[in-house]
């Protein structure tokens, strides 16, 4: 994954399909970068890309090809078309005979009003142009463009989805044996010691690890293996799969 260089392309008109979250944040900072840019929803949609020469589409995976092909249909002078997966192959665009390109914006959109200013987006093209189009529309979204090959998409989306969903999914877990264990509170007892170690991790990587793991002290896991199969059993599971690969990493950094 490499970074791109500072993109001078001109950006024509944008039509974005899909007022959700995606759709809705990126058109926000469309207009805040002076971007010409409309936002259609699936009723809209052929009046919205009558005159459209760009269409992006902000809708889920499983929608692309079909909105592709509804766009192709209501769209005569197009001339890009793009979608804002991760994971999607720009294959899925085939049904549009014209260059196609992504932009992933490497940032939890929780909310339609999301600031997009200084995330990371993965960008991609079927062709130059289509990919400095996508640098381009980046940037000026106020995001910083990388490029990652396509056959690595899968891999870099899953990469994405480990770094931000499972990191929701462990502290829910944390908070959860907290609560079992008989402490209230537990998000806001554990949000202070989430974001330390996240901004540890962001200064020291793998170095910032710490723990029973990283010291060696086994008994202090077995331990709490043991308390886990008491009090939350369903995550003992996860526990030792954690467990695991933490020993990994600590004997990495320990040959180091």
């Amino acid at each position: 994954m490499q970074p791109t260089r500072p993109h001078s392309t001109q950006i024509p008109p944008i039509t974005l399909i899909g007022p959700g979250r995606v759709g809705t944040s990126l058109a926000a900072a469309l207009a805040a970068g002076g971007a010409a840019a409309a936002i259609a929803g699936r009723d809209g949609l052929a009046a919205a890309c009558a005159d459209a020469e760009v269409a992006l589409l902000c809708v889920p995976d499983g929608e692309i090809a079909p909105a592709c092909a509804a766009v192709a249909a209501a769209a005569p002078g197009l001339r890009f078309i793009g979608h804002t997966s991760g994971a999607t192959p720009l294959s899925a665009l085939a049904a549009a005979p014209v260059a196609a390109f992504s932009i992933h914006p490497l940032q939890t959109v929780p909310g339609p009003d999301t600031d997009l200013t200084g995330a990371p987006a993965a960008v991609a093209g079927s062709d130059r142009d289509a990919e400095a189009l996508a640098g381009a529309i980046a940037e000026r979204c106020g995001m910083v463009p990388f490029t990652v090959p396509e056959r690595a998409r899968a891999a870099y989306h899953a990469a994405a989805a480990i770094a931000s969903n499972f990191l929701v999914t462990l502290e829910a877990s944390a908070e959860e044996l907290l609560a079992a264990a008989g402490v209230d509170d537990g998000r806001e007892l554990l949000a202070p010691l989430v974001l330390r170690t996240a901004a540890n991790w962001a200064e020291r990587g793998p170095a910032a690890l710490t723990g029973p793991i990283a010291r060696g002290d086994e008994a202090t896991v077995a331990a709490h293996l043991d308390a886990i199969a008491v009090t939350a059993p369903r995550l003992a599971p996860m526990y030792r799969a954690l467990a695991e690969r933490t020993r990994e990493i600590a004997a990495e950094g320990a040959r180091r």
